[in-house]
């Protein structure tokens, strides 16, 4: 008599969460992104079309995205349909890019990371407030230094890089100190691409990319509704959930 593999039916993974999804698309911009930059950085250019089939890739990905925003079937506040208007705005930008010369490309997907990150936080306030929760049990505990490295991570706003034995932290936006870094590192939220992004200075080392982990992607989002998402008692929901007609209309 054979025993059935019960244990198998929990091998399956857990598929992300449209909140976890916007910050793995907003990741995929920046891998995009820093590709572009490495080719438009080479000695030698390689064909005009070489961003093509990443640019229809990040498009459809983006679409995905959308799908499952609108399958949560959420409200449509003001917030949220911004949020879905700008995830139409970056899949028709990205498809169009494949058609551009590189550093055109590269213009029209600049600030898709940033856009998806804020499409993320807007569904995950949404969402706190159509479940009535004021947050989510963080999964690990944050200090104010380290969340605010893991938005600008995800945003691909930090490299990494060594000069004469020291390393530092190159960031755009808000400072990130090499210890908290290290900090998000050794907790497993945060990951360096080796010499994935080009020097900031002709002649220089390339930098690291840093990048979010699974579990720092998870960290992220669990954090990003934030306190006062509730909705105040007596207030009216929207009237009509969001949906692929109603986000796509223009106003």
């Amino acid at each position: 008599m054979t025993t059935p593999q019960d244990d198998l039916l929990f091998d399956v993974a857990t598929p992300p969460t449209p909140v976890e999804r916007l910050l793995l698309l907003a990741d995929q911009y920046v891998q995009h992104n820093d590709t572009l930059d490495r080719l438009l950085g080479a000695a030698r250019p390689s064909s005009l079309d070489a961003h093509a089939a990443s640019a229809q890739l990040l498009a459809s990905a983006t679409r995905t995205t959308i799908k499952a925003v609108t399958d949560e079937r959420l409200y449509e506040s003001h917030a949220m349909w911004d949020a879905m208007v700008r995830l139409h705005q970056l899949a028709f930008l990205s498809s169009a890019s494949a058609d551009q010369t590189l550093q055109a490309a590269r213009t029209m997907t600049a600030l898709a990371p940033e856009a998806a990150l804020g499409c993320a936080e807007s569904v995950a306030q949404e969402i706190a407030r159509a479940r009535g929760r004021t947050g989510v049990a963080p999964l690990c505990e944050l200090t104010a230094a380290q969340h605010g490295a893991l938005r600008e991570i995800a945003c691909g706003h930090i490299a990494a890089t060594r000069s004469l034995g020291r390393q530092y932290v190159r960031c755009r936006d808000e400072q990130v100190l090499i210890g908290t870094l290290r900090s998000l590192e050794a907790k497993g939220l945060a990951e360096r691409v080796t010499a994935s992004v080009p020097s900031v200075y002709a002649g220089g080392p390339p930098q690291d990319r840093v990048r979010l982990t699974a579990a720092g992607t998870t960290a992220l989002a669990a954090a990003l509704p934030g306190p006062s998402t509730a909705r105040p008692s007596g207030q009216a929901p929207a009237p009509s959930p969001i949906t692929a007609k109603t986000a796509s209309r223009s106003r």
